[in-house]
């Protein structure tokens, strides 16, 4: 939002007060300021130019050779295009060296064969508006030499205020909001304003129908004799500052009162209404309307009308209609101010995706008050453009609406208590009188009466009281106290300590990155996952068209990524922290049940045919999920094969195994089933190894952790094989590895599986397994006897699991 200090001098004396202090006030007492900058700064660069000689360029038809005295003392030659130049006339100059907007400096030109010194300007290229078919002449009366800014009284500056920041404020929401805040900071009183309606004629009122609470009140009020002509300067230049493009007289004045008090209000042509009365209601099935910017709405029941008989003529908060707006030849109005319901506006304005400067404001639940006045302030303001307008019937008032003002009693005790400062009774008093609240003291208390606009929202407790005091008594008056008394320490979050532990160790030593997706999920992708048969909650409002679910599991809203992030990388490594919800399981309460998940994902290219047996996703995954156990202290994972897994039908039947922490069960890992991969995409030239594993939190939780034993370099040499057991295909490694383990009899180092062959050597449905294993013992150095007797043992252990040991 855009605050113009000239405009806010219209309600409060700031003389002596510089912008810069109205920037650093407001952001320590009321609101973030996030810029201040000077309104068409070109116009302090610009000088006010005589055009003493005008004659035609001998070489164009269309461009003009002036000369023009700036006051320097020589007359200064300008090459000019402009139709409506002539001699005489008073122009904006910019000489050599000036520089307009961001980089266009003026310079000496030849133009046409002809001598240019300079450039005589339009308004659109002073940023003064949009009028570029000829320059901006100036009044007669205006001084030769001096900047333009100066000899026009145009300096201002604009104020750029952070929306979020006064959300909470609807009142701040206009320029008069702004500045009565400034009047309580600087102590400056608050500048009288007249809203009161002139005297109107004695036709009957506009008949107006409300039929919904939603709207809770609606003014109307018919004005006459008025033209759609030329704005005054000082209106055009307000606008301006604050960002707002200049129309029209009527379409200037009504955003004017908008951007002053900050209520909006509407304009119609009424003679192009379609009929009487007007009507508030809610939008019929299937029913459509065209607006302002001549886009065609379609409209649902929930949305919020205003029609002239039967016929929509408004998008109630919103925008206004096509059919319905002044124009040129427009003299007969219907002036609109109204209240909505802040919810109401927001739903409809967020599902156009129509957001304008009126929903902005009734979003922040405006007093319906507030209307009254912004009636009066426009019509005075017009009637004092246009003397002759005419008011011929009064006012109608329409609407269930309340006055929401209350009295809140506050205790400057509790002030003093709350904000640590010794702020006498009277100050407070002081503080709060400034800031336009009701004062009476009352049984060691006061009692508060909060206006009308701050009470939508804003005032409601002591609490709210105490913060205004504050933050005008600035929170940086309060003095410094040590801080006394004993601080227990915070409860320790297991849940959280190990989710920051988790994301620690996978986004530095796993290399993956994390992401954090909706809890929704499309129809279309359970299809896809085959999970539509399951039960999933379902969403009444979905945030987007098809998220119409709520996970049972995360692993599907990662599965939802894989084909985008592949497009833009040969690896993907993907990990994600959420829950999943279990309908069939609810609670007491009828609440689903949630399982909190860790959900980790590679996706690849697929390995060369002659790769290494580890080179693939599974196998990197597995790696990860070893150095992830490894990294929380727990005990290495013990990996094995099984069928299926409950809920996951996405998952290879032949590559899915489960994960055990000793007796927890921890989770699984799986490579993606061939037909999901088609499915998602993953294949043709985007084909992809993709390996994805659930660990639940729970169990990591709950499996004890490790402890660390320190033990000394060995004193006596150790012994180095290699192993190879041929066997059936269905044994998994971590038996054979547990097989050699026991064979070693407690001098087994290191086992380390490095090859896995399949082939004509070991014969169909087999497989040969290779181990490097490293012997080693505290007491004596081993010998190559030891080292048959565990071979012995070793070829023992693979009799048993169906194979034998492999020699050379």
């Amino acid at each position: 939002m855009h605050l113009s200090y000239r405009w806010l001098q219209r309600h409060v004396d700031l003389a002596g007060i510089s912008p810069e202090d109205v920037r650093t006030n407001l952001t320590l007492s009321t609101c973030e300021v996030e810029g201040l900058a000077r309104f068409a700064p070109a116009l302090s660069d610009v000088t006010v130019g005589f055009v003493a000689e005008r004659a035609a360029h001998p070489d164009s038809d269309h461009l003009s050779i002036c000369k023009v005295d700036v006051g320097a003392g020589e007359l200064v030659q300008i090459v000019c295009g402009a139709p409506n130049v002539a001699r005489g006339q008073k122009v904006a100059v910019a000489t050599i060296g000036t520089t307009l907007g961001a980089d266009f400096k003026i310079k000496k030109s030849k133009i046409r064969g002809q001598e240019s010194c300079g450039m005589i300007c339009s308004e659109r290229e002073l940023g003064l508006g949009d009028e570029h078919n000829g320059i901006w002449v100036l009044p007669d009366e205006t001084p030769i030499g001096k900047r333009v800014a100066d000899a026009l009284d145009l300096v201002d500056w604009v104020i750029e205020i952070d929306n979020k920041s006064v959300t909470h404020r609807p009142d701040l929401w206009g320029h008069r909001g702004m500045a009565a805040e400034l009047a309580a900071i600087f102590q400056r009183p608050l500048k009288a304003l007249d809203t009161s309606l002139p005297r109107t004629g004695d036709w009957r009122p506009w008949e107006v129908r409300v039929e919904t609470d939603d709207c809770p009140r609606y003014l109307a009020l018919p004005i006459d004799g008025v033209r759609a002509e030329r704005s005054p300067e000082w209106l055009r230049r307000l606008l301006l500052a604050v960002g707002q493009r200049p129309i029209d007289l009527l379409v200037d004045v009504s955003n004017f009162v908008m951007l002053d008090l900050g209520q909006p209000n509407h304009l119609f042509d009424r003679t192009r209404l379609a009929g009487r009365p007007i009507v508030v209601r809610k939008a019929r099935p299937g029913e459509r309307m065209q607006t302002l910017d001549a886009v065609e709405r379609k409209l649902e029941t929930d949305d919020l009308l205003i029609c002239a008989g039967e016929q929509p003529v408004a998008l109630a908060g919103i925008m206004g209609g096509e059919e319905s707006k002044v124009a040129v030849e427009t003299r007969e109005l219907l002036l609109e101010v109204a209240s909505f319901q802040p919810a109401v506006v927001r739903r409809t304005s967020a599902r156009l995706g129509l957001r304008t400067d009126a929903s902005a404001r009734f979003e922040k639940n405006l007093s319906p008050t507030l209307a009254l006045d912004a009636a009066g302030h426009l019509v005075r303001l017009l009637s004092a453009i246009q003397p002759d307008l005419v008011l011929p019937a009064p006012l109608a008032d329409a609407g269930r609406w309340k006055d929401p003002a209350r009295t809140v009693r506050v205790r400057p005790d509790i002030v003093r208590k709350r904000l640590g400062a010794p702020i006498a009774d009277g100050e407070i008093v002081g503080i709060l009188t400034r800031l336009g609240f009701g004062v009476t003291s009352s049984h060691g208390g006061l009692d508060v009466a909060v206006p009308s606009v701050r009470a939508t929202k804003d005032i409601s407790l002591e609490q709210d009281l105490v913060e205004e005091v504050g933050r005008i008594f600035r929170y940086g008056n309060v003095p410094e106290h040590r801080l006394e008394g004993s601080l227990a320490a915070p409860p320790v979050d297991r849940r959280r300590a190990l989710v920051r532990k988790v994301e620690d160790r996978l986004a530095g030593v796993g290399r993956f990155r994390q992401t954090i997706g909706y809890s929704f999920v499309a129809d279309a992708l359970l299809a896809k996952l085959g999970l539509a048969e399951l039960p999933h909650c379902a969403v009444i409002n979905p945030v987007a068209e098809g998220l119409t679910r709520i996970r049972r599991a995360v692993a599907p809203s990662l599965l939802a990524t894989v084909e985008h992030n592949r497009r833009h990388a040969k690896e993907v490594r993907l990990f994600e922290l959420g829950k999943g919800y279990r309908p069939e399981c609810a609670a007491q309460n009828g609440e689903p049940a949630e399982v909190h998940e860790l959900v980790l994902l590679v996706a690849r290219e697929p390995a060369a045919a002659n790769a290494r047996f580890d080179d693939n996703a599974l196998a990197a995954l597995r790696g990860a999920i070893d150095d992830l156990c490894f990294g929380l202290r727990l005990e290495a994972p013990a990996f094995a094969k099984v069928e299926h897994v409950d809920g996951a039908p996405y998952l290879h039947p032949g590559k899915t195994l489960a994960i055990r922490l000793g007796e927890h069960e921890l989770g699984w890992l799986a490579a993606l089933d061939p037909r999901v991969e088609r499915e998602l995409g993953l294949v043709g030239e985007q084909k992809s190894d993709v390996a994805l594993a659930t660990l639940f939190l729970d169990a990591l939780l709950a499996a004890p952790v490790r402890e660390k034993i320190y033990r000394p370099m060995p004193r006596f040499p150790g012994v180095k094989l290699d192993v190879a057991l041929a066997l059936p295909a269905a044994v998994a490694a971590e038996d054979v590895r547990v097989a050699i383990e026991r064979a070693a009899k407690g001098l087994a180092g290191a086992i380390e599986l490095f090859d896995v062959y399949t082939g004509p050597n070991v014969g169909p449905g087999r497989k040969s397994l290779a181990y490097h294993v490293h012997l080693e013992s505290d007491e004596r150095t081993l010998t190559d006897q030891d080292a048959q007797k565990f071979l012995q043992r070793v070829e023992r252990a693979a009799t048993e699991l169906g194979g034998d040991l492999r020699k050379a």
